[in-house]
């Protein structure tokens, strides 16, 4: 059995792709829609990489993320190089009438501390809950932000 969980979850933005994909690619606003994460910054020297803090629970979780993968309007594609195991990728799918689809994957590997203490099964459903709030969250700054 593996250690890793992963969740998926999607939402319909009424907005153009282009632009859920313009609000979503500036990682360092992202705390603004997600509520788990506490900052991201993204390394002057090297763009492709970003720290990240997490928390929750009382816990406080850091990592670095490289971006494996960029396809404007299509797909951001991560992975963890140090810190919380972690992958995933968000993904922007075009439909009629300037709305667009915005799809969330995230794969964790649950921390020796938080899985001695959390069942699995509550864990993974209070992250899809989560998920689903942040992406809701993100539909409505959407709204908002409209360019």
């Amino acid at each position: 059995m593996s250690d890793w969980l992963e969740h998926s979850e999607q939402v319909e933005v009424p907005v153009p792709v282009e632009t859920a994909w313009h609000l979503w690619s500036d990682l360092e606003l992202m705390p603004q829609w997600m509520r788990w994460i506490d900052s991201v910054e993204i390394l002057v020297d090297q763009p492709n990489l970003s720290r990240w803090t997490l928390s929750g629970g009382g816990l406080t979780f850091t990592w670095l993320s490289r971006i494996l993968k960029e396809v404007p309007n299509q797909i951001i594609q991560w992975e963890s190089v140090d810190g919380l195991p972690n992958r995933g990728a968000i993904r922007f799918y075009d439909r009629k009438h300037n709305t667009s689809v915005v799809k969330l994957t995230v794969a964790y590997k649950i921390p020796g501390v938080v899985g001695s203490i959390m069942d699995n099964l509550f864990l993974g459903k209070v992250v899809e809950s989560n998920l689903r709030s942040d992406l809701q969250r993100f539909r409505d700054y959407a709204l908002r932000h409209q360019q």
